[in-house]
């Protein structure tokens, strides 16, 4: 019995060795697989000498792009620091190869992805850009709400001719970008109650990665109460009496780009504490303007550390 019980085993080890053989990778795969996310960066599209003219012979048609990039960033390292073999080819490491649009200027096909005449898709646009920028900020690009709706980096940002100082955009701040396409957003932030934008205090950034995230909504944080807490500290706690729905979400009573209610509240005090609390010993019907659950704080009168108490006797988080 112990014979056959030993040839059982030999061929069990025989067929998991051959399949983890199987499965391993061809020379130079797994570096591939392991590296993928940074090979557009570290690595060149495929262009030979031939095909490449400068970014000198660019600027003789092309002057006025040609000094605009030259202030900014973008022109500062690929004209003048390039620090990969990508870099050092200049315009064309944007544009691609310049030789067919010099011999033909008349040739469409060769001015590359960008321009006003050009047919190329946001996607074959954003292949350019991400070559570069596949980390730090633009780490969640693929995958994220903007790329999967077709937005071109064109549409934020312009190379040649920005009009903001920082992030070279396509307007002079970062709301102003933004409210192109989120149109109601915008109408929000016009509102009594809001944020501070219009004052220059916040921008749409701080709250939100355009490039993408790993939450809902491109929440720079794990979810929105870590987003509020970065500037509403006070209200994180830990505290001994907790408010659930505090506790669960900052937008279950407020809405966080305006409101026609105080403290960006979704509806008035009153009816907003009212869609959880019965109104057993508290009436919803309308009251008097000068009863104590209308006139000033309206619940808050009585029930003022609404986001949670230290005191002992703050159950129903009072003083």
């Amino acid at each position: 019995m112990g014979r056959p019980l030993a040839s059982v085993f030999a061929l069990i080890a025989c067929l998991a060795a051959a399949g983890i053989a199987g499965l391993a990778l061809p020379t130079g795969a797994a570096s591939q697989a392991g590296g993928a996310s940074g090979a557009a960066a570290s690595s060149a599209p495929s262009a030979s000498p031939g095909e490449l003219v400068g970014s000198d012979q660019c600027g003789q048609c092309h002057q006025e792009p040609a000094a605009g990039i030259g202030k900014t960033v973008h022109g500062k390292i690929l004209l003048q620091h390039p620090r990969s073999q990508l870099e050092k080819r200049g315009c064309e490491a944007c544009h691609g190869p310049g030789k067919g649009h010099v011999a033909d200027v008349t040739n469409t096909a060769a001015r590359g992805p960008f321009g006003k005449s050009s047919k190329a898709s946001a996607k074959q646009q954003n292949a350019q850009c991400v070559q570069c920028h596949d980390k730090g900020e633009h780490l969640f690009w693929r995958g994220s709400v903007h790329e999967l709706r077709g937005l071109a980096c064109t549409k934020c940002h312009t190379m040649h001719s920005p009009a903001s100082d920082r992030y070279l955009l396509v307007k002079k701040t970062e709301p102003e970008v933004c409210s192109q396409c989120h149109v109601v957003k915008k109408a929000q932030l016009l509102r009594t109650s809001h944020m501070p934008v219009r004052e220059s205090k916040l921008t749409c950034g701080d709250c939100h990665n355009p490039h993408g995230s790993v939450t809902r909504k491109l929440i720079r944080q794990n979810s929105v109460n870590e987003n509020c807490y970065k500037c509403h500290a006070e209200k994180r706690g830990p505290f001994l009496w907790e408010h659930a729905p505090v506790r669960e979400n900052c937008l279950n009573c407020h809405d966080p780009h305006g409101s026609i209610h105080d403290k960006l509240l979704k509806v008035k005090r009153e009816r907003l504490c009212q869609q959880c609390h019965i109104p057993s010993r508290h009436p919803s019907q309308a009251h008097d303007p000068r009863t104590r659950f209308v006139f000033n704080r309206s619940c808050l009168n009585c029930h003022p550390m609404i986001h949670g108490s230290n005191h002992p006797s703050g159950e129903y988080f009072l003083r």
